[in-house]
């Protein structure tokens, strides 16, 4: 690919101006966009080599280092981001390779892209706003965990506003989609525990409205990754005050024993995992044991026989599990009524 280098020999900053001169025509031209498309496209790929070199040229930091001062300079990151839709998808990939190359890039203990998106908070929330266009979802999803993965960055869009879309995001579109704004709503909860407890001291009303919406989506695989990630934030240390708020709703067991009653085998286990904090709480409220104590019988039945294959030698899921019908047995015994605390579980199936 060096012949790129000799057909038209530009400088790192030359083609970061090139390359955006490019870019911000592209959304109002309509004659020429093939050919605008084929540009960008070439001085991607020459970017992409200055950055991760060839078979005949290895990365020079100092081109680096020019080429990144010159993206801050021009917004290039921006311009990319905004205009994702309008590149040929080997371009939106490069565009992926640009962004999360700088994004790690550090000089000494500096990491210079990460100052200049703390410095704008815009470029984040373009690729928030990823998911609304299905083309580049995958593309905006995959930068947009890179971030995550830094926690200042986190901290900025966790309290953006477009966050709560995502719960709509992970029900709509290509599954592909789905899963994959999905996989960004569970790293934006799970990664940074700390900021996440810290954000939940302000938000956690608003997240359950929003997670036990997805636990009772009609999308098998919605509902599994929903309690899967609820289950997670649940038996987080840092997260107790999100988890007494959880556990002292009436609402929320009734979910999650419906959701215990599931047929599918994989399902029932999540919910287990969120029922037994339910179960292990020592100051339950009174309406949870009410709820408890109508169940008593039904729970035992199902609890008695709730076994899995790959679980039977599981010491912890075993104990747990005892521990749970340990604690259920020592429930008043009362002859069952039907009443709003009473649950149906007679679709519990442990084939």
């Amino acid at each position: 690919m060096a012949f790129l280098f000799k057909r038209n020999p530009k400088t790192p900053p030359d083609l970061v101006r090139a390359l955006n001169e490019q870019v911000v025509k592209i959304d109002t031209t309509t004659s020429d966009k093939r050919k605008i498309q084929d540009e960008i496209a070439r001085y991607l790929t020459q970017i992409k080599i200055i950055l991760h070199g060839d078979e005949d040229n290895d990365p020079q930091p100092d081109q680096i280092a020019q080429l990144a001062q010159e993206v801050y300079e021009t917004d290039l990151l921006y311009y990319l981001v905004l205009n994702l839709q309008h590149l040929e998808f080997d371009s939106r990939k490069d565009v992926s390779t640009l962004f999360t190359t700088l994004l790690r890039r550090q000089i000494g203990n500096r990491s210079p892209t990460v100052d200049y998106l703390i410095s704008k908070p815009k470029i984040l929330n373009l690729l928030l706003k990823g998911p609304e266009i299905p083309e580049i979802c995958l593309i905006t999803g995959s930068i947009l965990r890179h971030c995550l993965k830094i926690e200042t960055l986190t901290k900025i869009i966790l309290y953006e506003p477009i966050v709560w879309k995502y719960f709509e995001f992970s029900q709509r579109g290509t599954f592909e989609n789905m899963t994959d704004s999905f996989q960004t709503l569970n790293d934006l909860f799970t990664i940074h525990k700390k900021l996440v407890s810290e954000w939940f001291n302000s938000f956690s009303t608003d997240f359950i409205i929003h997670i036990n919406k997805l636990i009772s989506s009609n999308n098998y695989v919605t509902r599994r990754q929903s309690i899967k990630l609820l289950s997670q934030l649940i038996l987080t240390r840092q997260n107790n005050k999100f988890m007494m708020e959880y556990v002292n709703n009436p609402e929320n067991l009734k979910l999650i024993m419906i959701s215990l009653s599931d047929k599918s085998k994989n399902l029932q286990l999540e919910s287990f995992n969120v029922f037994k904090v339910f179960v292990a709480n020592p100051k339950k409220t009174k309406a949870i044991s009410d709820i408890l104590i109508k169940n008593r019988d039904k729970l035992l039945i199902f609890l008695e026989n709730f076994n899995f294959n790959d679980k039977k030698d599981d010491p912890n899921f075993n104990e747990e599990k005892e521990f749970v019908i340990q604690q259920i047995q020592d429930l008043p015994r009362i002859v069952s009524t039907t009443s709003s605390s009473s649950v149906n579980l007679n679709n519990i199936n442990n084939s």
